[in-house]
């Protein structure tokens, strides 16, 4: 690979969130996602079911029913109502085209009571209506992404009431919607994709110091106006694929890396959504821990988190960590079975759950029993005479009637299990707490 390509695979690394995201939320908004309808844009669609194998989402929550909503402020913006769901938990996380947590609702960020909040576009200058609270939008381009934690089928109910009552208002004067600028209609993959990132990126800005850094690839048309892709020489467009080609092997790297700050196999990502710093709201955390310092080093760290994660949370909303490997440093895999033991449960003023997913597409795992997570609120599971938890691993299940109460099935193949910690306390947060390995018992 010459420097060229070399060089344009940092503009891939740079762009892959903003290309990837955009892509994700255009096709839920227009098709849906398993038990997620669709919606259109500025309006909320509700799953009335938990997550399941037919949702084709990366690392999606198995935890919660989603209410998720598409927005475009181009037109003006918007006010949204939320009810008050008597102490229990719920989350409203606000992400930009680019993928940065930019605001929270919700039971740790603003409470449960009703509220109401005013969704503005960039730029925007009025009145907010009195009683509403403000919350700026870095993109005319962006998602409301609800999470209603669920406490089985017999509380679907109660989170069905509630998210009826989630709504969203045009203000008065709304304009017309400018929309998602499409790519050429005649064009090949590669292309495509940097097509994606020129318009997108003109769309969608950054902020004023990512323009300055993509402004670093002008030569290769991601700034350019007009259509740089159209007839192209055949050096350029043979840098443009091998570029595409290896920044897609890049992020997967990316995806995999820190192995080596494991601890047990458990690698714990609190920071892997810092790498906002510019545009931080209503219930996001504006303080030093919270932001990557070194903002060229954050856009790897973006594009791995996409990757492995599209949507997630801050740590400080929901801890999550992720493990591929046993206590012997084996791949973890469907031909074999493992037993994790907690003495302790993860620290949580929410709740805790490890879920279940397949590679190398991190999606949920088809199974007889139909569970696809396990933690604090799953119903029989069964606890040693210590008060211990052991969880049993294997894709078969268990002979032994007390690992069966305690199966997470696992897929035929390599598996990466993930733990999620909604509102962590400090010792899942510094540390001080640590996720024992995961042995294998066959």
């Amino acid at each position: 690979m010459d420097w060229t390509e070399r060089h344009l695979v940092d503009a891939y690394v740079f762009g892959y969130p903003l290309v990837y995201n955009v892509s994700s939320l255009q096709a839920i908004a227009r098709q849906g996602m398993g038990a997620l309808p669709a919606a259109g844009f500025n309006a909320f669609a509700h799953a009335t079911s938990l997550a399941t194998p037919e949702e084709p989402f990366v690392s999606v929550d198995n935890d919660t029913i989603y209410s998720i909503a598409q927005l475009d402020l181009s037109g003006g913006p918007l006010l949204l109502h939320v009810p008050d769901t008597g102490g229990a938990y719920y989350v409203l996380q606000f992400v930009d085209a680019w993928t940065n947590n930019f605001a929270y609702v919700g039971r740790r960020a603003t409470g449960t009571g009703e509220g109401d909040y005013l969704i503005t576009p960039p730029g925007w200058s009025g009145e907010v209506p009195g009683g509403a609270r403000l919350i700026a939008a870095p993109t005319d381009i962006a998602s409301i992404v609800g999470r209603f934690a669920v406490d089985g089928d017999d509380d679907l109910p109660r989170v069905r009431a509630l998210q009826a009552q989630l709504t969203l208002t045009p203000v008065e004067g709304v304009g017309p919607l400018r929309g998602i600028p499409h790519a050429a209609s005649v064009i090949s993959e590669h292309l495509r994709f940097w097509d994606l990132l020129r318009r997108w990126s003109q769309a969608f800005p950054p902020s004023e110091a990512d323009r300055a850094y993509l402004a670093r690839f002008a030569q290769y048309g991601l700034t350019e106006h007009g259509d740089p892709y159209g007839v192209l020489s055949r050096d350029l467009d043979e840098h443009l694929e091998h570029a595409f080609a290896a920044g897609r092997n890049r992020v997967e790297e990316l995806a995999r890396e820190g192995a080596d700050q494991a601890v047990n196999g458990w690698l714990g990502l609190p920071h892997a959504f810092d790498y906002n710093v510019d545009h931080l709201g209503l219930g996001t955390i504006d303080a030093p821990e919270w932001k990557l310092a070194d903002r060229e080093a954050s856009y790897a760290v973006r594009a791995a988190s996409a990757r492995n994660g599209l949507w997630g949370n801050h740590g400080y909303e929901a801890y999550y960590a992720g493990v591929y490997t046993d206590a012997d440093g084996a791949q973890l895999t469907g031909a074999h079975g493992y037993e994790l033991r907690l003495a302790e449960a993860p620290p949580a003023d929410a709740f805790w759950s490890i879920t279940m997913y397949s590679m190398p597409e991190y999606h949920l795992v088809e199974n007889p029993i139909r569970r696809y997570s396990i933690g604090d609120r799953t119903p029989g599971l069964v606890a040693g005479d210590d008060g211990s938890l052991v969880i049993r691993m294997q894709h078969a299940r268990p002979d032994d009637e007390t690992a069966a109460a305690n199966w997470l099935p696992t897929p035929e193949g390599d598996f990466r299990p993930m733990l999620r910690v909604y509102q962590p306390r400090a010792a899942m947060l510094d540390g001080s707490y640590a996720m024992p390995a995961i042995t294998r018992v066959d």
